[in-house]
């Protein structure tokens, strides 16, 4: 594969992962070109609720030849980070081709053929995928959930809790995304509160006397998975009050075990205080809907309003790359980062993977990793 004709690496998503990348092929004097469907960068960013921060360290999550400003805290704000990602585009001088929506590659004459919209077809010797952990919105296909009576929708609809004050609120998922629009509504003036849990989250708080979760993260990462569990286990008795008392039981799993398996732990940003106080209520997983009724697992009822579901995302990236048997059962790639699959040389994918180091940090190792075997791979 050489790049001596000048047709520059093509990239698939204009999220950070998708910018870090064309940074760091830039960096080693390869061109290359974002192709971004929506019509700016950091489409899924501006999208998210607006209390939403960083989990992770301003420090470590910015991306390869550029910091974060120091104005904008510890723990950055959605906004700033759009702020950032605009910035970025601009500091690096990334060509970014907004409005181009990739739905399909293959692999014909060595060459990489992206099939976009408006029936284009655009051939480039490496293409990088990097169109987002949280792609596509995953809602359960809960018996009766057609008939139910309020209000359903996913998280990635929620933006804050205005729209629901005053209403009685079912949260559907315990992870960070749950847990926060949970809090988020009961501080927002929602009548009632309820956040149904399928499996027990392990709690962690973001800092501990100025040492963030993501440092913790980071050193575990090279220790065996039942050390960490012992410890972890042993800081949340130090520093997470029991909850069993109000539904939230300790985990009777390991934290890195859990996230080994793809579960990252809850940051606390108020949850602890909120239950203590009655302000979101624990209760069972939602089994099915009937009517203006909800099931849950433990055969209880209730009547919400609203039912906000916080049931994750799928990559979405069946239909770009499916038939080129690079995804594993659960639709994530085989090969990650600087590995390409066997059968797919020069194709790349960045962002599939949410490490407790910290998704931003990871992106951004990918990025250098990427552009290496790139460089490498094009050496005449």
């Amino acid at each position: 594969m050489h790049m001596t004709d000048g047709v520059p690496v093509h990239i698939i998503g204009a999220g950070p992962g998708g910018l870090a990348t064309a940074a760091a092929l830039h960096e080693r004097g390869i061109s290359a070109v974002v192709l971004e469907k929506s019509p700016s960068v950091a489409a899924s960013w501006r999208s998210h609720y607006d209390r939403l921060r960083l989990h992770t360290t301003r420090r470590w999550s910015a991306l390869p030849g550029l910091a974060i400003p120091r104005s904008y805290g510890r723990w950055v704000a959605r906004d700033d980070l759009v702020r950032y990602l605009e910035g970025y585009v601009e500091h690096h001088g990334i060509e970014v081709a907004t409005g181009v929506e990739v739905d399909s590659i293959e692999r014909r004459d060595e060459q990489w053929v992206l099939h976009a919209n408006g029936g284009r077809r655009l051939t480039t010797p490496a293409a990088v995928v990097a169109t987002g952990y949280n792609h596509t919105a995953r809602l359960p296909s809960w018996d009766g959930r057609d008939s139910f009576e309020g209000e359903l929708l996913h998280a990635s609809r929620y933006r804050n809790a205005k729209p629901y004050a005053g209403k009685d609120v079912l949260v559907a998922g315990a992870g960070n995304t749950g847990a926060e629009i949970a809090v988020d509504l009961a501080e927002g003036g929602a009548a009632r509160v309820r956040l149904a849990v399928r499996t027990v989250p392990h709690i962690v708080r973001r800092s501990t006397l100025g040492w963030p979760a993501q440092a913790s993260g980071v050193l575990c990462r090279r220790l065996p998975t039942r050390v960490v569990d012992g410890l972890a286990a042993r800081l949340a008795k130090a520093a997470i009050p029991d909850l069993s008392g109000y539904g939230l039981p300790r985990p009777d799993t390991g934290l890195y075990t859990r996230a080994r398996q793809g579960a990252i732990p809850v940051q606390d940003v108020g949850l602890i205080e909120a239950v203590r106080r009655g302000r979101v209520e624990p209760v069972a997983a939602l089994e099915s809907f009937d009517g203006a009724k909800v099931q849950l697992a433990d055969g209880g009822t209730v009547t919400p309003d609203v039912v906000i579901a916080a049931t994750g995302y799928e990559r979405g990236l069946e239909d770009l790359v499916g038939p080129l048997g690079v995804l594993d059962a659960q639709g994530r790639p085989l090969a990650h980062g600087r590995r390409t699959h066997p059968g797919a040389p020069g194709l790349y994918f960045t962002g599939y993977t949410n490490p407790l180091s910290g998704m931003l940090r990871e992106l951004s190792l990918d990025a250098r990793r990427i552009a290496l075997a790139i460089s490498r791979a094009t050496a005449p």
